[in-house]
């Protein structure tokens, strides 16, 4: 939405990760916090399929399920002022802790809100084990299972070419190995892909993807 009242400029930086997962992101200060959920599950990757609390000034807001208190206030109402901090958890089984912190208040204007202006760092999987787990499976991933995998790969690939036969299909050279090797390599690949695209998470505001996140949940 195109907004003449105040902004906020937020950084958010998920806890307990090196090197750093952080986004910042512009909002109205007429953004509610079930509204700013929604936004910050598009803006980190998430897939909002989990429950969600805020604390701010010692106070808890989120979902329903969790007893907290009612989302539905905007950051306004807080009277947050520069450099002010309050936190997100998202996840209760998983247990993701973002840290938000209001860098600025009206900054350079956009024609648009929300808008994410920065980033680092590829969101962790869904339901993967929360910090420990995914540096678990991180480190998994370039380890020697890893290696080992990807010399099956490579053999594989040396075969097709040897053979010199363009009409036969790859499947001829498939084995149960090379197979399990595969699977194994596509699974790994969310916990070795680091890139984050600022112009994906901005193209998803505009097309509404967090309006649709801010209200869907599971357990």
């Amino acid at each position: 939405m195109s907004s003449a009242s105040p902004i906020y400029q937020l950084k958010v930086r998920l806890l307990g990760l090196s090197p750093m997962i952080w986004r910042r992101v512009l909002v109205s200060d007429s953004t509610t916090l079930r509204e700013l959920h929604g936004i910050l599950q598009v803006a980190m990757g998430w897939e909002g399929i989990h429950l969600f609390l805020f604390e701010v000034h010692a106070v808890q807001y989120g979902s329903l399920e969790l007893h907290a208190g009612n989302p539905d206030v905007s950051l306004q109402q807080f009277g947050f002022r520069e450099n002010e901090r309050f936190s997100y958890v998202y996840d209760m089984g998983n247990n993701w802790e973002h840290e938000i912190r209001v860098e600025a208040i009206n900054p350079p204007p956009k024609k648009t809100y929300p808008a994410c202006i920065g980033g680092s760092g590829a969101c962790p999987p869904e339901d993967c084990g929360g910090v420990y787990g995914y540096l678990e499976r991180r480190d998994e991933a370039d380890g020697y299972d890893a290696w080992n995998d990807m010399g099956v790969m490579v053999g594989f690939l040396e075969d097709v070419v040897a053979a010199n036969a363009p009409n036969r299909p790859v499947s001829d050279f498939m084995s149960d190995e090379v197979e399990a090797a595969m699977e194994r390599m596509v699974a790994r690949k969310p916990f070795v892909d680091g890139k984050f695209s600022r112009g994906a998470v901005n193209k998803r505001f505009r097309s509404g993807d967090h309006r649709d996140l801010m209200r869907q949940q599971m357990w």
